[in-house]
């Protein structure tokens, strides 16, 4: 068993707003056969990335594996609205940041 962080198998690792009231996180492999080991044994799900970020899994508004562009995909709910009083990143694109640390063992 090894340990892998994204950051080492990633190409492409983001956050952005996908409408004023969710925010979606892309994870983009740089290869398809680390991918399918990480699709195959569901390193990245719900559980681990509510922890990961502190919130309810019920949060998770979605959690796809999308294999044509070797990505995975989660949207969740942003815990406070774009724009809204309190808010620091009116576009999302700083949010991805505890994913750029994310270690797994497969």
């Amino acid at each position: 068993m090894m340990e892998y962080n994204l950051r080492d198998i990633c190409s492409v690792i983001r956050s952005k707003n996908s409408g004023p009231y969710e925010l979606t996180f892309d994870v983009i492999f740089k290869d398809f056969d680390m991918y399918n080991k990480v699709k195959a044994a569901r390193a990245i799900n719900e559980k681990a990335f509510a922890e990961l970020f502190n919130i309810p899994m019920s949060d998770i508004m979605a959690l796809v594996y999308f294999d044509p562009a070797k990505a995975v995909k989660i949207t969740i709910i942003r815990p406070i609205p774009s724009g809204a009083l309190g808010e620091t990143d009116v576009y999302g694109a700083q949010q991805h940041s505890p994913l750029m640390g994310y270690t797994f063992n497969m």
